[in-house]
């Protein structure tokens, strides 16, 4: 449940559209609900304008079915990452609306009416080896209210297949950058970009680049101002962050 949710159930008790005993039941989940492997925050919508979000590796598909299912039935959003086919086919089995997306490695459930979002958020990617990481950005940050724009395979190797896009970049309020080898590409868009640069390191690459570790500290060091570097592999982090610049910068202007 969040914000606007919230609003809706208080105004249909004072209209009488709902009880209190029912308005009461909706509510006795809040702040959480305690399944003994799992304590569900269902109150993090109404802070943080996006429900919890399940993180898939490491739980079973029983587990993440549970999880997911409880949210749903709060929620009209839910967002798991991290997860394989068993994980979906147990939380089909208990959500007929989730749907699977094979290349961010996502489960989803979207039940909002109206998912115009707020433009603004471009994903870009060194390769095409680095798009799931940044599917499982571009989708986190459209399940909060963004319109997602995409920009693959424009890395240094080729620089310019980007300078084609300088429009694009500049017109951004906020970029996320997706990288492996050694990731010079954040440093380039962090000189192009009028807004704040997220930058994520990926573990694609060979031998010397450590899983990540290259990309990770290059991005670290970069010369380039308003460049942030999250984890590696971290799309849904990088994605989650961008729609929160995004959300507060078009709420001041």
């Amino acid at each position: 449940m969040d914000h606007k949710q919230l609003i809706e159930l208080l105004q249909d008790v004072r209209e009488g559209r709902v009880t209190v005993e029912a308005a009461v039941q909706r509510l006795r989940a809040l702040p959480y609900e305690d399944l003994d492997f799992a304590r569900i925050d269902h109150h993090r919508a109404l802070r943080q304008s996006l429900p919890e979000v399940v993180f898939c590796q490491g739980k079973t598909p029983a587990q993440v079915a549970e999880i997911v299912a409880r949210l749903a039935e709060h929620n009209d959003r839910v967002l798991a990452t991290r997860a394989d086919p068993s994980h979906y086919a147990a939380t089909l089995e208990r959500v007929a609306d989730a749907h699977y997306h094979e290349q961010a490695r996502a489960i989803v459930v979207d039940r909002r009416v109206e998912r115009q979002g707020r433009p603004g958020v471009l994903v870009i990617t060194a390769g095409t080896a680095d798009i799931p990481v940044a599917e499982e950005a571009a989708l986190t940050a459209e399940l909060m209210g963004n319109c997602v724009e995409r920009l693959y395979d424009v890395g240094v190797a080729g620089v310019h297949r980007l300078l084609d896009k300088v429009t694009l970049i500049q017109q951004a309020q906020v970029i996320v950058v997706v990288a492996g080898m050694e990731g010079a590409l954040a440093s380039v868009i962090g000189g192009l970009a009028r807004g704040p640069v997220i930058a994520v390191p990926t573990s694609v690459g060979y031998g010397a680049s450590f899983g990540g570790l290259a990309a990770l500290l290059t991005m670290l060091n970069s010369c380039a101002a308003g460049v942030a570097v999250v984890n590696i592999d971290n799309g849904f982090g990088a994605g989650y962050l961008a729609s929160l610049i995004n959300r507060l910068r078009q709420e001041g202007s």
